[in-house]
């Protein structure tokens, strides 16, 4: 059994994407705009305007697959009570993925030694999703 996350952007999916692929190398392996849809969109579920915007995405980040969409396209993201955890090989490349993903966002815990961890810290992105990078003890 897996367990994927399926983050919804509201409208700014497409440039998360790219935000992704040069901060942390994400590749999309699928992207399907509304317009491709075989089917025509459910009443009020897609506000006129969107037919470019992403319907579904499918994107790696090292091992794992997430998926995401800009969903009804309403505005701003909002991404609450979880965050996404990157495990990095070492402190320079901690360092590397914690400054590029918090650039235009918010740090919520700096980059540093903890108990459990030779690096740690914590971070909301651009689109205020959030992160904890880990640089787990030797």
């Amino acid at each position: 059994m897996q367990v994927q996350p399926y983050l919804f952007y509201n409208g700014r999916c497409e440039e998360a994407l790219e935000f992704y692929r040069k901060t942390i190398g994400a590749e999309v392996e699928v992207l399907m705009r509304f317009k491709d849809s075989p089917e025509p969109p459910q009443p009020g579920m897609v506000p006129p305007g969107s037919e470019e915007k992403v319907m579904h995405a499918n994107f790696r980040i090292g091992d794992t697959t997430l998926m995401a969409s800009d969903g009804c396209n309403s505005g701003q993201p909002e991404f609450g009570g979880f965050s996404l955890s990157l495990t990095a090989p070492d402190a320079a490349r901690a360092e590397q993925w914690f400054k590029a993903l918090s650039d235009g966002g918010k740090v919520t815990m700096p980059l540093g030694k903890t108990f459990f961890a030779e690096t740690f810290g914590m971070l909301e992105d651009r689109f205020g999703l959030g992160w904890m990078i880990i640089v787990e003890p030797k």
